[in-house]
């Protein structure tokens, strides 16, 4: 069949309801200053879903700041990748600077977190290596194993340190057979769960078998661990790691990231990344502000602080009221609801957006298994106690309204007046 017309026929799993939620439930528009309270389709409503951990995206300091490094440095900087005419001694700075805070030999900064990760494990991997990874790990990851010509690829049961032995020693073996090595990619927290990767038992599987380890922690810096390296110093593995991947999104409110390890693997990555030697380096507005953000986490520990008390006092809340929040041990929230089918469960979703004001996003299957629809809630430093008891008592009444039906027909949830 014509490439186009397969196209046509088949929009894909998202694509096939475009038309039925584009706007609404996909691509929707948050408008206004970032922060708690934004606008969607017209009316306020309290934001649960933002990448800005520590509130640093509308912080009054670092708007300040950033507000003076356009003016100084503009959109262009810099014209080039850093192997030919992007490099500069502000990149170095950034990557001194956060291989001090994470206590790494050394770190390159990534343009992009995503293709960042997907050219790390490219550039470290050889056709006969051998990958071992949770299948709950982010996209990245899976793009990037699917995309190796390595041919051999294991999977573990998700947190199962015996399921991930047998499955070590199953790779170990089959590195041997063909000269190869072995790769274990793991997360620090599960981005969709909020549950966190037993990290120290993983290590004490490092004095058994050989394997090269790669931990990703987006959303463990700045507020995971005593200070805030992540969730590889929250379990006190960090010298264990030998190569962390951290991005600048969750929680300094930027785009790109970084990979950090041993001076020899971060001089070989610097000059074999594909998607860091054919594409632009980050430019320095962005590279001169995370610099700025990163000290400025390192001088507020009260935001890391306030963070987790808005996460523990909305989770704590959650769980009286009844909600299933599964395992999560970081700020991430997940509310698990038992549905019927997946018009009920977007019935319970437009119930809290139109009649409660709460923006939140579903989560759906295939992500979560059937009869089950996901709200990912993720608190930040700058929600208040009110905003968290406002939401807790609003998912109770949605609860209730689960129990009795509400949103089992066909009826569209229409906006009350209040």
């Amino acid at each position: 069949m014509d490439i186009l017309e397969r196209i046509k026929n088949n929009p894909g799993a998202l694509g096939q309801w475009s038309k039925q939620g584009h706007g609404y439930f996909m691509f929707p528009k948050l408008e206004g200053e970032i922060g708690p309270h934004m606008k969607f389709r017209g009316h306020e409503v309290l934001n649960w879903s933002q990448n800005n951990y520590l509130g640093l995206a509308n912080n009054e300091d670092i708007k300040a700041f950033d507000r003076e490094t356009v003016s100084q440095y503009g959109l262009s900087c810099t014209m080039g990748s850093r192997l030919m005419t992007g490099h500069t001694s502000l990149h170095e700075q950034l990557e001194e600077d956060l291989a001090a805070f994470v206590k790494k030999e050394d770190t390159f900064v990534l343009n992009s977190f995503f293709q960042g990760v997907v050219s790390v494990i490219d550039c470290m991997c050889g056709r006969n290596d051998v990958f071992v990874y949770d299948p709950d790990v982010h996209t990245c990851i899976h793009d990037s194993i699917r995309l190796h010509p390595a041919n051999r690829k294991f999977t573990y049961l998700k947190n199962n340190i015996d399921n991930l032995e047998i499955q070590l020693k199953n790779a170990c073996e089959a590195a041997e057979s063909q000269d190869g090595g072995v790769l274990l990619i793991t997360e620090g927290i599960l981005a969709l769960t909020g549950e966190l990767v037993p990290l120290d038992k993983i290590a004490l599987l490092k004095e058994k078998y050989k394997f090269t380890w790669i931990v990703c922690d987006p959303h463990g810096l700045g507020i995971m661990g005593e200070t805030g390296i992540g969730a590889t110093e929250l379990l006190n593995v960090q010298d264990k790691v030998d190569v962390l991947i951290g991005n600048f999104e969750k929680t300094m409110g930027l785009i790109g990231g970084f990979v950090a390890s041993s001076e020899p693997v971060i001089d070989y990555l610097r000059y074999n990344m594909r998607s860091q030697t054919f594409s632009e380096a980050l430019p320095l507005i962005y590279v001169k502000s995370a610099i700025f953000r990163l000290h400025y986490i390192q001088k507020n520990p009260q935001l890391k602080k306030n963070l987790w008390t808005i996460a523990t006092s909305l989770q704590k809340g959650l769980r009286k009221v009844g909600c299933d929040l599964g395992n999560t041990q970081s700020p991430i929230t997940p509310i698990f609801f038992s549905v019927h089918n997946m018009q009920e469960g977007l019935h319970l979703l437009m119930d809290l957006r139109e009649n409660f004001n709460i923006f939140c996003v579903p989560i759906i299957y295939p992500y979560v298994q059937v009869g089950k629809l996901m709200v990912r809630l993720i608190p930040t430093a700058i929600h208040t106690l009110d905003d968290v008891t406002y939401t807790v008592d609003a998912i109770s009444k949605v609860l209730e309204n689960l129990k009795q039906g509400k949103y089992i027909d066909d009826t569209p949830i229409k906006k009350e007046n209040k």
